[in-house]
This record gives structure tokens, C-alpha cells and sequence, in this order.
């Protein structure tokens, strides 16, 4: 290094004997604020449940002019196929050991009007914990599409003839979609009391 320039990687340069834009720390840009993918991943998870806390902030100032005019606000209505109350319907899901144990159910559960359509989506692989043991099984899905009013009497309805010693009901409401097949599913269903009681 004697008489010369120290070789770049000494400076904090790299190799490259190219000049740096940024030499002095006042013409860096600053550093970019630093969001851990944690707290990202949380607010995306979220987000879908204030959907309805926003959709009611937004019917606020309808409801204020409402107040002050002295009529009373007006709601669409989910008959006139206008509007879909959001989470009026659910995707319930349901595993079976077997395709024809998937269809007898999902049979039975539109006949009963206790679902408007039943998709079955065969082959997947379960890995659960049951008696202290790890077990791998092979298993269909059915995906049930009802009124979310229905879930309790298609729970009780499944728990009665299914195979297993516990059966896997589990529902999740649908805040958007297509709105006439939304509107479809609570016609087709609407036959039901909705008094959480299955028909004979």
C-alpha cells in the first residue's frame, strides 16, 4: 500500500473502484421505515374483521341525517336481490372418511334444505392429533354453502349420521360475493325454519 490509494475494500467499497454516490451521511436518503412481516401479516389478518365496523361507520352520517330529518333511515333490502347482508351466509366444512359417506351426507342435507349446494373435494390428507397419537388419514371435504342461521341444525343434522366419534363442523361466514348466487342460497334454504331445528 505504499505511495498508492488503499484498495477499495478498505474504504467500504467494495471492490469496485466506482466513486459513491452518497459520501457524506447528509445526502444519504433516509432509511426506510422497517415493518416486521409479523405485524404485517397481523393487520392483513385484520382487516377482514373491521370490514363490518367500517361498513357501519359508513351508514353513520345516513342515520345522523336520518335523526335530524325525522324519517327513519332507509335499509336495502336482501329480497329485492339489491344488497347481501354480509355474513347471512356460511361455507361450512365438514371431513368425511370416504366419497360415499360425503355424498349421503351432502345429499341428505339438501334435501333438508339444510344447504343449498355441497362441494366435495376429494383426497386430502388430515394430520391430527387423536388419543395422545399423531394419525394421517385420507379424508373428502365437503364445503356447504347455508344461511349462517341454519349452522346449528346442519351441525346437529351431521353429528347424528356421521361415522366419526367427533365429527368436524366448522363455519365461516361470507361478508362479500356473488350476490345473486348469495341471494340463491338463502331461497333455496329459506324453506327451513329458522328456529335452529332441522326438518324431519
Amino acid at each position: 500500500m505504499r505511495g498508492g490509494r488503499a484498495p477499495a475494500f478498505l474504504l467500504g467499497g467494495g471492490v469496485s473502484d466506482r466513486p459513491r454516490l452518497f459520501r457524506s451521511s447528509k445526502l444519504r436518503p433516509p432509511p426506510a421505515p422497517q415493518i416486521p412481516e409479523a405485524a404485517l401479516l397481523l393487520s392483513l389478518l385484520w382487516m377482514p374483521a373491521l370490514l363490518p365496523v367500517v361498513y357501519r361507520l359508513l351508514l353513520l352520517p345516513r342515520a345522523l341525517l336520518s335523526m335530524a330529518s325525522g324519517s327513519p333511515p332507509s335499509q336495502p333490502s336482501p329480497a329485492s336481490g339489491s344488497a347481501y347482508v354480509a355474513g347471512s351466509v356460511s361455507a361450512a366444512f365438514v371431513t368425511c372418511p370416504n366419497e360415499k359417506v360425503a355424498k349421503e351426507i351432502a345429499r341428505a342435507v339438501v334435501e333438508k334444505h339444510l344447504a343449498a349446494c355441497v362441494n366435495l373435494i376429494p383426497q386430502i390428507t388430515s394430520i391430527y392429533e387423536w388419543k395422545g397419537k399423531i394419525e394421517e388419514d385420507s379424508e373428502v371435504l365437503m364445503m356447504i354453502k347455508t344461511q349462517s342461521s341454519l349452522v346449528p341444525a346442519l351441525t346437529d343434522f351431521v353429528r347424528s349420521v356421521h361415522p366419526y366419534e367427533v365429527a368436524e363442523v366448522i363455519a365461516l361466514p361470507v361478508e362479500q360475493g356473488n350476490s345473486p348466487y348469495l341471494h340463491w342460497v338463502r331461497q333455496v334454504t329459506g324453506s327451513v325454519p329458522e328456529s335452529g331445528t332441522a326438518p324431519p
